[in-house]
């Protein structure tokens, strides 16, 4: 017996009447009606009984990892796909998420002829996927190609051609004939995506999903998509570069936080090994703000320019903007800045960027941020073969950051000479034997500062 029940779109939340706004979230006008069948099975039936195994039993070896064929795309993932695990992938419309599903797909079916990979589109013609596997030299024999939207459809594939990999071009695009409800609405991504989890985790296919984002960025549709799948990947990029960074926010197989780095070209995705000299090609020396962070994505060392303008205001109150960011960080660092150090902030408009469209979540950037606001206070460049790293308290202490020793690695291979660092990782990373290679010599020690105050490091590159 069909059931009606009125469904927010953005949170999920299930209500038995229609209202304005959702209680649970917020939104409004967001709750629609949806048409939900009754289980056949009732809640009181006996299941059968499952075999147990015991975790001591079972070895790694019956599980391998596929490769890709992507290196970037591999270390994101942890080293590969695993076999019956499942991936959602979203980003911005045009980012290249097909583009490179489609490269990935390619390079699987080359590299396993056992195993077909199937790529179901929902958006395109085969015609179309063909035309973009011909310009990004994506076309192989064992990759095979399917337009469908209807779950039922998908799942009888799956079932016929038994293939080692899944992907699914869009999930809002699936719709299942058992539910009423138009495509893309949370019954219908909810119900498809569980299905198509389950045949993965039964069949022991890997499946990747491509799902949209709303305007705020965020993955479309409900919550629990996130905690159905394995992994979860975003897609990030500024249309003004040409490079991508795709980025881990949940993986149950490898690090949460690691990132991979592309460049969009006219023959598809190219993965950057050596990020850290793509986002310094274009730092100018002896500019005053501008500092260089060493900093940690997942377990990759990167170096990126911090950038910092202070202007007079001519508001009443003064602005504090933030590109690459968090906007509420880079506004108490500016008070920090202004009560612990004296800079007279109040009557200046602030402005911070990550130069070359990086993202920086970490606290490990502070001591960057301020000290680039310092040097463009005071219209004085930092020395130009200095890194920086550190997070500032409000009381204007340096505190120590993890992975010291892979940061200062970074900075010797890169040529840089002097390292600022928290005190308390100075002995970490002295241990270490760090080597500098300046101009192609490797005898050099790299010359470590290690400070506990904002104001000694002030003091230290300014002076």
């Amino acid at each position: 017996m069909a059931k009606s029940f009125f469904v927010c779109q953005s949170c999920g939340a299930e209500h038995r009447k229609w209202s304005g706004q959702c209680p649970d979230c917020g939104d409004w006008n967001s709750i629609s009606e949806q048409v939900f069948e009754a289980p056949s099975a009732r809640l009181g039936s006996k299941g059968k009984v499952l075999s147990t195994a015991s975790i001591t039993d079972i070895s790694r070896e019956q599980s391998p990892r596929r490769s890709t064929g992507i290196e970037e795309l591999d270390r994101v993932l942890g080293g590969g796909l695993v076999p019956g695990s499942a991936v959602l992938i979203g980003g911005d419309p045009g980012i290249g998420k097909s583009t490179l599903l489609l490269q990935a797909a390619a390079k699987l079916a080359a590299g396993d002829t056992s195993k077909q990979v199937l790529y179901i589109t929902g958006e395109e013609s085969i015609q179309q996927v063909h035309m973009r596997g011909e310009r990004v030299d994506a076309l192989h024999d064992n990759l095979q190609l399917v337009s469908a939207c209807e779950l039922e459809s998908i799942l009888a594939t799956i079932d016929k051609t038994k293939p080692g990999t899944v992907i699914i071009d869009s999930i809002q695009t699936t719709i299942s004939s058992r539910l009423s409800s138009a495509p893309g609405t949370v019954s219908q991504v909810r119900d498809c995506a569980a299905a198509l989890v389950q045949s993965a985790k039964q069949k022991g296919h890997a499946l990747i999903l491509v799902g949209h984002v709303t305007k705020e960025g965020a993955l479309a549709g409900p919550r629990v998509l996130e905690h159905m799948v394995d992994a979860v990947i975003y897609f990030e990029g500024d249309r003004g570069h040409a490079h991508r960074i795709l980025r881990a926010v949940k993986n149950r197989f490898g690090p949460a936080g690691e990132i991979g780095i592309f460049e969009m070209t006219d023959r598809g995705l190219l993965g950057i090994v050596d990020a850290s000299r793509l986002f310094l090609a274009e730092r100018s020396a002896d500019t005053p703000g501008s500092v260089v962070l060493a900093c940690m994505e997942g377990t990759r060392p990167l170096m990126v320019e911090v950038q910092a303008l202070i202007a007079p205001t001519v508001y009443a109150t003064p602005k504090r903007s933030a590109v690459g960011l968090d906007a509420g960080r880079v506004a108490m660092l500016t008070a920090v800045l202004e009560r612990r150090v004296g800079l007279p902030l109040s009557q200046h408009d602030v402005y911070v960027n990550i130069a070359g469209g990086a993202r920086i979540y970490e606290p490990a950037a502070d001591l960057a941020v301020l000290l680039a606001m310092v040097s463009a206070f005071q219209e004085r460049p930092m020395p130009h073969n200095a890194a920086v790293f550190g997070e500032v308290g409000l009381t204007g202490e340096v505190r120590p950051v993890g992975q010291p020793e892979a940061r200062a690695r970074e900075v010797a291979n890169l040529g840089f000479e002097h390292l600022i660092l928290p005190k308390e990782n100075h002995q970490r990373v002295q241990k270490a034997n760090i080597i500098a290679n300046i101009r192609g010599s490797t005898t050099s020690p790299l010359q470590l500062s290690g400070v506990k105050h904002l104001s000694d490091a002030v003091q230290k590159l300014l002076s």
